[in-house]
C-alpha cells in the first residue's frame, strides 16, 4: 500500500513553493502594469515634461525656463526615466493591489474586508507623496540657489534637474505609504499599539535619522516635508491600531457573557 500523505493542519494554507509561485505571479502582473503605464507616460511626455518645469519657472520667475543637454543621449535617457515614474504612479492602484492580495491571505477573514479602504488609502497616500515632493522642490531649489550667492547662475541639464524631482517624487509616495505598512503590520499581530506608544522616542529618532540619510537634498524645506507627515503618520497607526484592537475584544467579549 502507498503511504497516505499528510494532511495540511489547514486547507487554505499555501506551501513555500506556492508562495514564491504566488509572489512571481502578481510580480509579473505588477511589472506588465508599470510596463504599459510607462508606455503611456512616453507618449505623454512633451505635456508631462511642462508640468515638471513649473518648480523651474517659479523659481527663475520667467514663463519659459528650459533644460540644456550635454549629450546626444541625453533627451532620450530623461524621457525613458520620466515614462519610468510615470509609469509607476498610473500603475501604482494594480501595483498596490498585488501588493496587498500577496499579504492579505495572513489576515483574517474580518480582516480582509479593509483590502477596498487599503488600496484606496495606498493610492491615495502615494499621490499625496509625490504631490508634496512636487510642491517643495522649488523652495529647495530657492534654497540651493540662494546658498550659493547672487554671482553665481545656475544652468541645469535635464540629468541634473529632472532626475533629483522624480527622485523626491517617489522618495516621498513611498515613504508616505508608511502608515498603511504600519497598520497593516498591527492587523497582522506583528506589531502591537502599546509596542508603538512604548517605543515612541526612539521610533520618532529612527524616522528623522533615516529621512535625512535617504532623502537625497537635505534641504530643510524637504526634510521637514517628509518629517513631520512621518510623525504624524505615526500616532495615527497608534491610533488605528487601538481602534482595530477594540474592534476584536468585542466579539470575544460578548462571547464570554
Amino acid at each position: 500500500m502507498r503511504p497516505l500523505r499528510p494532511r495540511r493542519a489547514d486547507p487554505n494554507a499555501m506551501t513555500f513553493v506556492e508562495h514564491l509561485a504566488e509572489l512571481r505571479r502578481r510580480l509579473i502582473v505588477a511589472i506588465v502594469a508599470v510596463t504599459l503605464g510607462a508606455a503611456v507616460g512616453y507618449a505623454l511626455y512633451p505635456s508631462v515634461l511642462h508640468v515638471l518645469l513649473e518648480p523651474l519657472c517659479e523659481v527663475e520667475r520667467v514663463r519659459r525656463c528650459e533644460l540644456y543637454v550635454t549629450s546626444p543621449l541625453d533627451g532620450f535617457t530623461i524621457r525613458l526615466k520620466v515614462a519610468a515614474v510615470v509609469g509607476l504612479f498610473l500603475a501604482s492602484p494594480i501595483v498596490l493591489w498585488e501588493l496587498w492580495r500577496f499579504v492579505a491571505p495572513g489576515l483574517r477573514r474580518g480582516e480582509r474586508r479593509l483590502t477596498a479602504g487599503f488600496l484606496i488609502a495606498s493610492v491615495l497616500l502615494f499621490v499625496l507623496g509625490g504631490a508634496v515632493a512636487w510642491l517643495v522642490y522649488p523652495r529647495a531649489l530657492g534654497f540651493f540657489q540662494s546658498a550659493a550667492g547672487a554671482p553665481v547662475h545656475a544652468i541645469y541639464t535635464p540629468q541634473s534637474y529632472l532626475s533629483l524631482l522624480l527622485v523626491l517624487i517617489v522618495a516621498f509616495g513611498v515613504a508616505f505609504l508608511f502608515p498603511v505598512v504600519l497598520s497593516g503590520l498591527e492587523l497582522a499581530n506583528v506589531v502591537s499599539p502599546t509596542a508603538l506608544v512604548r517605543h515612541r522616542r526612539a521610533a520618532w529618532l529612527t524616522i528623522i535619522v533615516v529621512v535625512a540619510v535617504v532623502i537625497p537634498t537635505n534641504d530643510p524645506y524637504s526634510l521637514t516635508a517628509m518629517t513631520v507627515p512621518l510623525l504624524v503618520f505615526y500616532e495615527l497607526s497608534i491610533l488605528v491600531g487601538k481602534l482595530a484592537l477594540r474592534r476584536r475584544q468585542r466579539p470575544s467579549a460578548a462571547a464570554s457573557q
